[in-house]
């Protein structure tokens, strides 16, 4: 479920950011959603990759710069298999890969809040429970 959340708003960052910056085109949401598949599904494979020699040279000090430059790499290479999704510079993929990576690490902090909200809630429920016996 997460995963599609996810990419959902991956797909809306990648349209958003279209609509902000004039070296990012996209023809429409479905491309969109697509292109985030796409970009998602090349950052577990080639990022992983790349990352890996990449974060042992820095000693993984560095692992979030090398995240974005990484993801970067995979967005322009996104661009190479669509026709509907043009993204010119590789100024504007490390853009486009910064606000994918704030809106995710976004996303991740609210949903770790939500899950601890519900097990709380559940663990105040079964002491209650308990308590009634």
């Amino acid at each position: 479920m997460n995963f599609v959340l996810l990419l959902l708003l991956n797909a809306g960052i990648i349209l958003l950011m279209s609509r902000l910056m004039k070296s990012v085109v996209i023809k429409n949401y479905t491309t969109a959603l697509t292109v985030a598949l796409v970009i998602g599904l090349l950052n577990a494979t080639v990022g992983f990759i790349l990352r890996l020699p990449l974060n042992l040279i820095t000693l993984f000090l560095l692992t979030f710069i090398t995240r974005i430059i990484v993801t970067a790499i995979v967005i322009k290479i996104a661009d190479f298999f669509f026709k509907g999704f043009e993204v010119k510079t590789f100024k504007a993929a490390l853009i486009l890969a910064c606000a994918m990576a704030i809106a995710g690490a976004i996303f991740e902090n609210v949903n770790k809040r939500s899950e601890n909200k519900e097990v709380r809630y559940v663990a105040s429920l079964s002491s209650n429970v308990l308590n009634l016996q």
